[in-house]
């Protein structure tokens, strides 16, 4: 009988210890998932991640690239990163704070995307029509343009807009940095939705200022980023699409380090940069591209534009980017379309003359006057003038609220400003 006690209690014994030395089955384990999870270098990829410590800052990294997160009071986050080039078929992505981390692959479809053979077509292809592959077809009313925060592959924003607009933006405005690679996915995700990308290509680190010297125009022009360059011009003609590149905008103001009033940079110095850039990009076979030159309305201070303009040869398209701040900032005022552009127009079609125009960047501000009377003058602004092809607005809540819908009243102005141009 001592013998069975002995045996029955140790059983007990052992049974309490097994799952008081485990972990709970509850207990949260960190993990991240990826949307995408394959496609080509330059995919912009959004990580979401579950299980983390709350309320605890992190990294993602993925090769040479990385982003910083924050988690909630859940311990959950989402971070975006663009995937960049690997030799290998995968790269893996890892989410990392000081006392958790959980990794995902991401599949490689191909290591670059000028790589890709596209399907032979059944029959010999027609004679190329005596135009510029890269030019849009001549519009028959001002096209109507959107920048968003997602991007090209933020399809609920560009869905959203869609709604707002009451039609589809047929020019998705983006950005990209000298760090990232060519963002075809993002192309051809414009394009199957019908649309043609304005790409801004900005020879820059994101969110490092306007001092950084080794984005130097001359550093540019000395070719210290061909390689680069040629990554991207090769690419570019691989996708073998129209796409509307602009390179260095807003290079008449001083907040961006490609402008020669900072960054150690000098009179004729932007010229030489474009000229080289463009000069590369050509070579490397990327004819299907609509170079655009684009400065900001100029103002007091401003860098004058007849230093800044490369030549007819290496632009194909200029155009402006504006916006109405009204009251929002402590140095701004109201100012009508016409204010803001008409000098601006002026002096582009001075300097380039017989090139389309485009409206790259605008918006207004709610304060300080009626926003929906300004969009509708806009509209009718810009309608008006033949040469200009193209409205793009900023759709962003950012300095202040420039979105389409900041009111109800904005939104129904430009549903209905769009509308009466047809």
């Amino acid at each position: 009988m001592k013998l069975f006690r002995y045996i029955l209690c140790f059983a007990v014994l052992l049974a309490w210890a097994i799952p008081a030395g485990a972990a709970p089955a509850h207990a949260a384990m960190a993990a991240i998932t990826l949307s995408p999870n394959t496609g080509p270098a330059g995919t912009s990829v959004t990580i979401t991640g579950t299980g983390f410590p709350k309320k605890t800052s992190g990294t993602v990294t993925a090769g040479t690239a990385s982003a910083p997160f924050k988690t909630s009071a859940s311990g959950y986050f989402t971070a975006d990163l663009v995937m960049p080039e690997s030799a290998e078929p995968t790269v893996t992505v890892r989410a990392a704070t000081a006392t958790a981390s959980a990794t995902a692959p991401f599949t490689v479809t191909y290591s670059s995307p000028s790589i890709v053979e596209e399907e032979p077509p059944a029959e010999p292809a027609p004679a190329p029509a005596p135009t510029s592959p890269a030019a849009p077809a001549p519009a028959t009313l001002l096209r109507f343009g959107v920048g968003t925060p997602g991007g090209p592959l933020a399809a609920a924003e560009l869905n959203e807009v869609t709604a707002l607009a009451g039609e589809a933006p047929s020019i998705i405005l983006s950005y990209k940095d000298f760090n990232q690679a060519p963002p075809i996915t993002e192309l051809e995700a414009v394009r199957a939705r019908g649309a043609l990308t304005l790409l801004t290509w900005e020879p820059w680190a994101w969110g490092g200022g306007t001092a950084q010297p080794a984005y130097a125009l001359d550093r540019i022009t000395a070719g210290d980023f061909d390689p680069y360059l040629r990554q991207w011009g090769q690419a570019l003609a691989g996708w073998g699409h129209p796409v509307m590149l602009r390179f260095g905008h807003e290079m008449n103001g001083n907040w961006y380090p490609w402008s020669e009033q900072v960054n150690g940079n000098g009179s004729g110095d932007y010229v030489a940069a474009w000229q080289h850039v463009h000069g590369v990009v050509t070579a490397a076979g990327a004819t299907n591209i609509t170079w655009v030159w684009n400065p900001n309305v100029p103002y007091w201070g401003s860098v004058p534009l007849a230093g800044l303009y490369p030549g007819a040869g290496y632009v194909d398209a200029v155009a402006l980017d504006g916006y109405n701040w009204g009251t929002s900032a402590s140095w701004s005022s109201w100012v009508s379309p016409s204010q803001l552009f008409g000098d601006g127009l002026s002096q582009l079609r001075a300097l380039a003359p017989g090139k389309q125009i485009l409206i790259a960047e605008t918006s207004s501000a709610e304060q300080g006057g009626s926003k929906a009377d300004w969009i509708t003058a806009l509209v009718s602004y810009l309608s008006a003038q033949p040469d200009i092809t193209a409205l793009t607005w900023f759709h962003y809540n950012k300095e202040t609220d420039w979105r389409i819908n900041s009111s109800t009243p904005s939104a129904d102005a430009f549903k209905q400003a769009l509308a009466a141009r047809r």
